[in-house]
């Protein structure tokens, strides 16, 4: 099959992936491939290649498969890297096609225009896959090959640099997608072991992380078979419904869910790697009895000891798992609800009057609608934790950790699933750092509602540098008046300066169908009742 240029290419491609929207940046090094996107499906022009990652990867979080992001060469390639970072860390499937200049001139050093030096070394120290189109035969194989990288379990974003004189030549392409990765099989003598071990098990625990998420049902069904009470990592949320009485979720490192843990007599951990700040800096204990799945032969033992370890897809060992359970002693079922009910009971209490932006979100969205989540108080305290999710679909935060990505993410999220709404949750602080796409937003006009928690800078360092030191540093910014921003970007603004605010407020804005931004005005508001600060190990005299 021929193709007059390489956008077209692309475009073919793209719709064989199901994606009808790419996020990107116009440059004279992707021009043909932006204006062919432009013309047969839909182009959103975001303010930086940061962003264009970022939204693209929440748009395949939000709809369960994959993302475009189109960035420019150089410079352009390098704004993406950070974005890429987060995707790999998360195993987001996206594909990122950035320029580069004519192959004529690719490595020859000479200063020319948007040249960098060796940007398929940078590329490939941030994305699962990484590779430069040389011909125009090659450049579907290419592009299959990087979709089909990040696609394939554990994810990540595949790139693809493409001379931007091969993008305008006719290409030639065989349109014969790349067959799928094979699973890994589990040994079978470690599963008969793991199976017997889970079969004696009376008081079970399940762990559910982000690898989990691929297995929803398998998993669901031996949460049923067990009794077994299931806590989640952040990305692990959603896997099965959270307002499922055995969900005790993302609440591993609280003293109810410890006690639990050390009562346990068999913990099975699925596609979790244990990050630092859900295992309060690896102090967390875990029951000796410990089984563990993971699709990452590395994962497998890595970070807790395993008794039991099985290299393989969620979905297969969870399977194979699951005619073995036996249902858990009596009591049990009652304690995990207990400690599912004493958990939420103290965040609620914890977080004050922000408890009643946490409810109004909840009361406001039905219960398809994604929560997009950046790096700030509101987020790492409760909305984490107690805003409930019920599809991992729906749960789009960073998981590498980045602040500032937040409502990129929620404006692919947004345009991924328009017939929902989509909340993002932000602070004045990590908003500063993108501040472009609030015309992006306005632009484009999804069903987003952006909650900005406006406490004049970097609160959650703020409140280790006043919990652990003599002064502040860094952490106190100048902060726009949001409501003349708001009116300079042509959005709709509302504020919640006091808890009988927030139901109103969020049920008008995300009821509007388009964009609007929500002030939480923190310092009318209120404070919580313990300044929250992360679960990260500072040095004390």
């Amino acid at each position: 099959m021929h193709h007059t240029t390489g956008g077209d290419l692309l475009v073919a491609v793209l719709r064989e992936l199901g994606i009808d929207t790419v996020f990107g940046i116009v440059s004279v090094h992707n021009l043909p491939l932006v204006e062919a996107v432009d013309r047969d499906l839909r182009f959103v022009p975001v303010r930086h290649e940061a962003s264009a990652v970022s939204a693209a990867d929440a748009y395949g979080r939000a709809r369960g498969s994959i993302g475009c992001a189109l960035t420019s060469t150089g410079t352009g390639a390098g704004n993406a890297a950070g974005s890429l970072i987060e995707a790999l860390s998360a195993g987001s499937a996206v594909l990122h096609v950035t320029g580069q200049i004519d192959s004529a001139h690719l490595g020859s050093g000479r200063g020319f225009i948007h040249e960098t030096k060796d940007q398929l070394g940078m590329l490939r120290a941030v994305s699962k896959y990484a590779e430069t189109v040389t011909s125009t035969e090659d450049a579907g194989r290419i592009l299959r090959e990087a979709a089909r990288a990040a696609l394939s379990d554990p994810g990540g974003p595949g790139s693809v640099e493409w001379p931007v004189d091969l993008q305008y030549a006719q290409q030639t392409d065989e349109a014969a997608a790349p067959g799928a990765l094979p699973h890994p099989v589990p040994d079978a003598g470690e599963l008969a072991r793991a199976a017997e071990l889970l079969a004696s098990a009376r008081r079970p625990l399940i762990w559910a992380g982000g690898g989990a998420t691929r297995a929803p049902e398998q998993l669901a069904a031996l949460l049923e078979a067990t009794g077994a009470g299931l806590l989640t990592s952040n990305s692990g949320r959603g896997a099965v419904p959270e307002d499922h009485p055995q969900v005790i979720g993302n609440f591993a490192t609280t003293p109810a869910a410890r006690a639990l843990l050390a009562d346990a007599d068999v913990l099975l951990t699925v596609g979790t790697h244990f990050r630092s700040n859900e295992t309060a800096d690896y102090a967390l204990k875990l029951p000796a009895a410990h089984l563990q799945i993971d699709i990452d032969a590395d994962a497998l033992g890595r970070t807790y000891p395993a008794r039991h370890t099985l290299h393989a897809h969620a979905a297969d060992a969870l399977g194979a798992l699951l005619p073995h359970a036996r249902p858990a002693e009596a009591g049990w079922g009652e304690r995990i609800t207990s400690v599912r009910d004493e958990v939420r009971a103290a965040l609620h209490e914890s977080i004050g009057p922000q408890s009643a932006v946490c409810d109004a979100i909840r009361a406001a969205l039905p219960r398809e609608a994604v929560v997009a989540r950046d790096v700030t108080i509101a987020s790492s305290s409760w909305g984490n934790k107690l805003l409930e999710m019920y599809d991992p679909r729906d749960n789009v935060f960073p998981r590498g950790g980045g602040i500032g990505q937040g409502l990129g993410m929620g404006i692919g999220a947004a345009l991924a699933r328009p017939d929902s709404p989509t909340v993002v949750m932000a602070g004045d602080g990590g908003l500063a750092v993108h501040l472009g796409e609030l015309l992006t937003l306005a632009q484009e006009k999804p069903a987003l509602t952006l909650v900005v928690f406006n406490d004049g800078g970097y609160g959650v360092l703020r409140n280790m540098q006043d919990r652990y030191s003599e002064r502040r540093s860094g952490v106190d910014l100048a902060t726009p008046d949001f409501e003349q921003l708001a009116a300079a970007c042509g959005l709709p603004y509302a504020r919640i300066a006091a808890p009988e605010h927030a139901q109103p407020v969020m049920e008008h804005a995300i009821a509007s169908g388009g964009p609007v931004l929500v002030e939480v005005d923190l310092a009318r508001l209120g404070p919580m009742k313990t300044p929250f600060t992360p679960p990260v190990s500072i040095p004390t005299a």
